[in-house]
């Protein structure tokens, strides 16, 4: 008996580590607009085929999709809009990253507006409720359809405190002010996000991850931190959002820099870049793209190659940190019909006539 528990305890010494799961996709939040709109995308055999399967072509295994509240006005980006991109990425067996914004249009690093219909509540603690409320509103919504996202992001980008009244109160003498965070109030709400999350998974049978993001890994240590001193700790992931020097002051090494030293405080956490683009060309007239040339790193030049060069690197990057996947944003907005997005971006992963570029298989990278 000796010798066979010696032995069971040998061979467990020497089995492999189970290898944590990676994560490798796009934000697809634009594709159902894109399709209504008569985009049309080429892969790299030349085939005409729908987004999500030319993504899970080349590798992808996570769709990302946001979600705007009542008050937005784009006929996207709400509750049947995500319905219909969760069930695409799940008959192609991709999972899926639901990101609540919390708001009617763009919520970011730099602003967080409060929802229309929830201007009129100012104590923090009925804000709290309703944002629960919600969150578990639209969660069991999608579960009853057998659509319940693998993960999900409580709030976009929350660098500054979420649910801001207005802006005006971060202008002094006429001067934007960096938002000083009520850490009270804002924890309130983070912690209301997560509760529902945990709630809604546990009504479901299921346990959806929880996301925390960031934009741009400079700001993402100080951040964390804060976040833990006023109790918010009860997430899975951290988010990252890195756009070159666009928004950003570091280069790839000190992102990478930035994982290894949150893995290290963090260890029960994982680190995922989330959000991430790169310029393949420089914008044409009359082509307006989510990013220019401030973006541009050394080395990197706005070309297909240095694209690919640039999302190659970032991502071997991010892995040799201990990170745990790469998702490009905005990767299908290509030329189309519609009045609106129309010109196609710069930033995709297609060109302009809606043929795939090299850098989209940066989703097959694996250590």
């Amino acid at each position: 008996m000796r010798i066979w528990l010696a032995a069971l305890a040998l061979m467990a010494a020497m089995a492999p580590a189970t290898a944590r799961p990676l994560y490798f996709g796009a934000d697809l939040s634009f594709a159902n607009q894109m399709a209504d709109c008569g985009a049309v995308y080429h892969d790299s055999d030349g085939q005409v085929r729908d987004v999500y399967t030319i993504f899970k072509n080349h590798g992808a295994n996570l769709v990302r999709v946001r979600i705007w509240t009542d008050g937005n006005k784009t006929g996207y980006s709400n509750l049947a809009d995500v319905e219909k991109t969760i069930a695409a990425a799940r008959a192609l067996g991709m999972q899926v990253l639901l990101d609540f914004h919390y708001a009617d249009s763009w919520a970011d690093g730099g602003k967080q507006p409060i929802p229309g219909a929830w201007m009129r509540i100012t104590d923090s603690g009925r804000l709290a409720s309703t944002l629960y409320q919600y969150t578990y509103y639209v969660l069991t919504t999608l579960s009853a359809q057998g659509l319940m996202p693998e993960m999900v992001q409580v709030g976009n980008e929350i660098n500054p405190e979420m649910l801001q009244y207005s802006a005006a109160q971060f202008v002094k003498n006429g001067v934007a002010q960096k938002p000083r965070i009520d850490w009270k109030r804002d924890a309130m709400l983070i912690n209301a996000g997560i509760r529902a999350v945990r709630d809604a998974g546990k009504a479901a049978g299921t346990s959806p991850l929880v996301m925390l993001q960031i934009a741009q890994p400079e700001n993402v240590e100080s951040w964390f931190a804060d976040a833990a001193k006023a109790g918010v700790t009860d997430y899975d992931l951290i988010g990252i959002s890195y756009y070159g020097s666009q928004w950003s002051t570091f280069d790839l090494a000190q992102t990478g820099d930035t994982i290894r030293r949150l893995r290290a405080a963090y260890p029960d956490k994982d680190v995922m870049l989330v959000e991430t683009a790169y310029p393949w060309s420089l914008d044409p007239p009359g082509v307006h793209s989510n990013l220019s040339a401030k973006a541009l790193l050394p080395g990197y030049p706005a070309t297909p190659d240095g694209q690919k060069k640039f999302l190659a690197d970032l991502t071997r990057t991010v892995l040799e940190a201990g990170g745990d996947g790469v998702n490009y944003w905005a990767p299908d907005l290509v030329a189309n019909q519609c009045a609106s997005r129309n010109k196609g971006s710069t930033t995709a992963l297609f060109d302009f006539q809606g043929h795939v570029l090299p850098g989209i298989d940066f989703m097959r990278a694996r250590p």
